[in-house]
């Protein structure tokens, strides 16, 4: 193939102008599946693109998708070779919430799966393209389509301890989320319709990543999911109803001090520590849904206490992690 990197970057200023579609219309490609050219920030098909380069060889015409290379591999090595990035596509593990998403749908269905056709797989599909824990460079064609999906309700449902065929080759997590739905029913239902309800709103949109999603996987795979990890840090953190709970206990008790073990900032680090301490939300999202934030549903915590307090399933009451403490404090 006589194809060098100016006429790669004459097709791709062709795709540039064009658009996509109108370019991969123009010389009969689809939607790429296995691999993608990554330049100057922008993601391209491969394959249509080096096809069209060869247009633009003296004398040369187009190729046809059935005129490349049939070796395998060739287009993503020919483009590698004239250093080019070329990235293979593949679509991102799953994360819990879009599992809680779709063990609710087989819930919903008896335990059984759903196939590709069903409108309410089509319907999660959708709903997952609208999930932003997934950023748009690692999202292949076939992000979450509904055969995706549709496999997805497999692995599940072939876990369900009722289900007596082959189980497919779901992974871990599926089992887990499988298990939670089995043992804490309500709780789940309600972390599912609260992811649901908040997607369709926008509701999760430019949240920030809480500490756990940062710092420690383990405590955010261990909640029910990211999202709803993330909302309840943004209640948390709402800025003028921690004024009046910090307001409220300082006219109550003249200090700000750990609601669980005590620790006072402000005694410990002098100045600097004055007027600083955490808010913890004591109604989790995937027990109550969204309501209406109140001073009563909040305490005033230490930085330790509450990451204790997330760690692990399902959440420490403030009172439960208080007789932690005292035990420790007396052994």
């Amino acid at each position: 193939m006589q194809i060098t990197r100016a006429e790669v970057l004459a097709a791709i200023a062709e795709y540039d102008a064009l658009g996509r579609e109108t370019f991969l219309s123009r010389y009969g490609f689809d939607d790429a599946t296995s691999y993608l050219l990554h330049h100057a920030e922008e993601r391209y098909e491969a394959a249509a693109v080096l096809a069209a380069a060869h247009g633009y060889l003296p004398d040369r015409s187009a190729l046809r998708a059935s005129e490349l290379p049939s070796r395998k591999n060739a287009v993503e090595l020919h483009l590698r070779r004239l250093r080019f990035d070329v990235r293979r596509l593949k679509s991102p593990s799953w994360e819990r919430d879009e599992v809680i998403l779709a063990c609710d749908l087989v819930r919903q269905n008896g335990w059984h799966w759903l196939s590709a056709d069903d409108q309410r797989v089509q319907e999660l599909s959708e709903l997952l393209q609208l999930m932003p824990l997934h950023p748009a460079e690692v999202r292949g064609p076939k992000f979450r389509n509904v055969n995706g999906v549709a496999r997805k309700t497999a692995d599940i449902a072939t876990q369900h301890p009722d289900y007596r065929g082959k189980p497919t080759k779901g992974g871990a997590l599926d089992r887990e989320v499988l298990a939670d739905f089995l043992k804490r029913p309500e709780e789940m239902q309600t972390a599912a319709n609260t992811i649901r309800a908040g997607l369709q709103s926008g509701m999760f949109e430019g949240l920030a990543a809480s500490p756990d999603d940062i710092e420690d996987t383990a405590i955010a795979e261990a909640s029910e999911g990211r999202l709803l990890e993330r909302r309840h840090y943004a209640r948390e953190r709402n800025p003028k109803l921690r004024k009046r709970k910090i307001d409220a206990a300082l006219k109550e008790r003249g200090r700000l001090q750990c609601e669980v073990c005590d620790f006072d900032f402000e005694a410990a680090y002098c100045e600097r520590g004055r007027g600083y301490i955490e808010c913890h939300h004591v109604v989790p999202l995937h027990t109550s849904g969204e309501t209406t934030n109140r001073l009563q549903d909040l305490v005033l915590i230490c930085a330790n206490c509450h990451r204790m307090i997330h760690r692990g399933t399902p959440w420490l009451t403030p009172d439960e992690l208080r007789l932690l403490v005292r035990r420790g404090w007396k052994s």
